[in-house]
Parts: structure tokens; sequence; C-alpha cells
């Protein structure tokens, strides 16, 4: 009996080794992901999750839950702040959309062999490493109207200078301004990647069907720019739609709410001292995820369209 059963083991085993020889190529990058998987289940996937639960529920973060289903969200969408946090969300994505076409414009710039390039490409990069904090402090100090640039430069024609960061009309289009510096050169640096593999014998072939300037670039330059456009394109939209650190740091959502977007308007109900609503503010983070989800599925639609026709 014990000889059966050592046998049945030593089988057993053969087939589990033969099972992993055969298969271990299959095996072997699953390994690898499993690390990074598990943490992306446990930071990404399961707080969208539980973001989502805890908005059918009135919480201040400390006592007892209570359920009170879709209430958040029907206060949600008569409320005036959110609806002024939202068109601000819109205001940055339209106009974070510039960091594209100016970082690709830079980077055709940058891509080339004469002398004093390495220095030149040093400057534009230098703000992507910048820290956000550092560049919201530097712009408001250029938006100073006592002793700032602007202040300065307006002192020049003897004008009085705009306090950009104290007037409702210009507040949220100065902080998209600090905001485009880095972006310009993230989207700089996506682009002159691409062009290092943009294939020399296309290019030629190009020039032997006469084609120059704008039509190199728009035929044969950019068709081969796809995948970097591509990355370029989300990552600005993710940057647009939860901008936070700026307007923390130069206007904390003022003035009187006028700088807000919905990232802002979440920790500000969810976890300032004006709010401790947590259901509330993740109901906002599920409709800014919401909001995030249509406009990157669609990218990813359009881009899968374009792969499938080969245009």
């Amino acid at each position: 009996m014990s000889m059966s059963n050592d046998s049945m083991a030593i089988h057993t085993s053969a087939n589990k080794q033969s099972f992993l020889r055969k298969n271990k190529l299959a095996i072997a990058p699953w390994l690898f992901l499993a690390p990074g998987l598990i943490m992306f289940i446990l930071y990404v996937i399961a707080p969208i999750f539980q973001s989502i639960w805890i908005s059918f529920f009135e919480w201040d973060g400390l006592s007892e839950k209570t359920w009170v289903g879709m209430a958040n969200y029907h206060e949600l969408f008569e409320d005036r702040d959110f609806y002024r946090s939202l068109k601000n969300n819109v205001i940055w994505l339209v106009m974070y959309m510039l960091a594209v076409p100016i970082g690709l414009f830079i980077a055709l710039f940058l891509n080339q062999n004469v002398w004093g390039i390495r220095l030149y490409k040093s400057l534009f990069f230098f703000p992507f490493v910048i820290s956000q904090v550092v560049v919201g402090l530097v712009f408001s100090w250029f938006y100073d109207p006592s002793n700032g640039i602007i202040a300065l430069i307006y002192s020049l024609w003897d004008g009085k200078p705009p306090a950009i960061l104290a007037n409702e009309d210009y507040v949220t289009y100065g902080i998209i301004a600090a905001g485009l510096w880095p972006q310009i050169a993230y989207c700089m640096i996506l682009f002159l990647t691409g062009l290092n593999n943009v294939s020399p014998d296309q290019v030629e072939a190009g020039r032997l069907d006469g084609a120059k300037g704008w039509r190199m670039l728009w035929h044969v330059i950019l068709p081969q720019l796809r995948p970097a456009t591509f990355i370029a394109v989300v990552v600005t939209v993710i940057g647009a739609l939860r901008s936070f650190d700026l307007i923390s740091i130069m206007t904390q959502g003022g003035p009187y709410g006028s700088s807000r977007v919905l990232a802002y308007y979440m920790y500000e109900t969810a976890l300032s001292e004006y709010g401790y609503r947590m259901g509330y503010g993740a109901a906002i983070a599920v409709i800014l995820f919401l909001i995030m989800m249509v406009y990157i599925s669609f990218l990813l639609w359009r881009m899968y369209q374009q792969e499938k026709s080969g245009g």
C-alpha cells in the first residue's frame, strides 16, 4: 500500500514538472507580472469599487455609515458648486490639449543635429523634473501684482497689472498656464522619443516623391508618431481632469470657489475642515472617474479603429 502511495506521489510530481517544463514560456511572463498586478488590484481597482460603495452612504470617516442610496448623487446634480467645478474641468481639458501640438513642434525643433542642441533640450526638459509645488509657487510670484514679473512688465508702460489669481475671470486660465509649462515638456519628451523611432527609409521615400515641409510632416512623420500622440493625449486628458496640486498651492479654490475643479471640490468636501462628508466626496470622485473613463475609452476606440483600417 505504501509503495502504491509513493509511486502515485512520484507520478504526480513528475506530471507537475512536465507541465511546468512544457508551459514555462507561457507561465514566466505571468510570474513577472504578478507583483505589479497584485499592487494594481490592491491600490487601484479595489479603491475604485470602495469609493463607489462609500458614495451610497452618509459618513464622516469615523462614525457608523448611514445608507442613503442615491441621495448623494441627487444632491450633487443640484449643487451649483459642482457645476462650477465641472465647467472649470472642461476649460482645463480644452486648454490643456494645447500641450500636445506645442510639445510636438518643440520636439521637431529639438530633433536636429546642431551645435548646442543638448543645452536647448535640457532647458525644455527642465520644467518636467520640477515639482508641481515649485511650479505653483513660481507662477504665484509671476502673477504677484505688486512685484512679480507681470507687474514689472506693466510698470514699463506705467500700467496697472491685473491681480490674476484674485480675479474670478482670469484665475482659472492663470493656473492652467502654470500647468501647461511642465505638461508641454512631458509631451515634448514623448514626441522626441517617437521621432527617434521614425523610419529613415520612409522619410527618404517621401523625399523622392516630392514631399517636404507640411506634406512630409502630415503624410510621413505624423502617421509614425501615432503611438506617441496617443500616449500624449491620454496623459494630458488625465492630467487635466485630475488637476489638484496647482490649485491647492496657488488659490486653494478661490477666489470664492471660482478656481475649483472636481478633484479639489472632492477634497474640500470630504477631507478639509469644511466637509468630512466622505460619501458626498466619493460621489464626486465617481463622477470624475466616469468622465475620465468616457474620454479614455473614446480615445482607445478611435485608435483601435485606425489600426483596424490601417489608416
